[in-house]
């Protein structure tokens, strides 16, 4: 995607872009040519690196509304504009409704739904103000859209996610874009915490159409995607980077071939 579409010249936030998918898209703008800005609460154990080019990490806790607010003030100071804002971070543990109590489950939907709202507000301030405007890239899920037990707070905060990416594609336009890249299975360094060893990576694969779980570097160029001019008239989308989703288990079930 790097060598098609070329962001040189601009500016990217990736929140939570330090590991795991945010490290695939923090990258995939490195390539592509951005400067990009990662922030977590904690550092990373080595700087994010492609193409020869390294990512800046600032230390931010999304939650808080004024760190976020000072977090934005800093980066336009220091590199003169705002971009793309990719809100990334989040994420939740495994936890039926009924074992958490409605308080942990309400940090998983602050950390969902609340923060990248808060980060968005921020960058808008920036963004509306600049020529060129700016857009925003919600990180979303298929567990938004389906039944997801044991993430239920996660799945209800992710589809909050998505129709608030449609209203502010609406309230912001023409100034800012904004989508969501709504993410299936994606193989991480974390991969064996929810699907075992390579065997087991292997056979939740081979339950995608498309055979396999999606790499880090397939959600980063969607976001390459999303941030360039190609994208100039695509505002208030959902893209979905599944492998073509899940096959219905009714037709294993079914006892005639298909």
């Amino acid at each position: 995607m790097a060598a098609i579409i070329d962001l040189t010249g601009s500016v990217a936030v990736v929140t939570g872009g330090t590991r795991g998918v945010g490290a695939g898209i923090t990258r995939a703008l490195l390539a592509a040519g951005a400067e990009v800005v990662t922030c977590a609460r904690r550092p990373p154990d080595a700087p994010v690196e492609a193409a020869g080019r390294t990512a800046r990490f600032l230390p931010v806790d999304l939650r808080d509304p004024e760190a976020v607010a000072g977090f934005f003030d800093r980066v336009r100071a220091d590199h003169g504009r705002l971009d793309t804002l990719v809100n990334n971070a989040g994420g939740t543990p495994f936890r039926m409704l009924d074992e958490g109590g409605a308080a942990r489950q309400a940090r998983v939907v602050e950390l969902n739904l609340v923060a990248p709202l808060t980060a968005s507000l921020a960058a808008y301030e920036v963004m509306r103000r600049q020529t060129g405007g700016g857009t925003i890239i919600m990180i979303g899920s298929v567990s938004g859209t389906r039944p997801s037990p044991g993430s239920a707070a996660y799945g209800a905060a992710k589809a909050g996610l998505d129709n608030l990416a449609r209203s502010m594609a609406v309230e912001w336009a023409p100034r800012v874009r904004v989508n969501t890249v709504v993410l299936g299975m994606v193989r991480t360094e974390l991969s064996h915490l929810h699907y075992g060893d390579e065997d087991g990576v292997a056979a939740v694969g081979r339950t995608v159409p498309l055979g396999r779980l999606a790499e880090p570097a397939d959600i980063g160029d969607a976001c390459v995607f999303l941030a360039s001019d190609s994208a100039a008239y695509i505002s208030g989308a959902s893209l979905h980077v599944h492998g073509g989703g899940e096959r219905p288990g009714f037709l294993d079930a079914a006892t005639v071939n298909h």
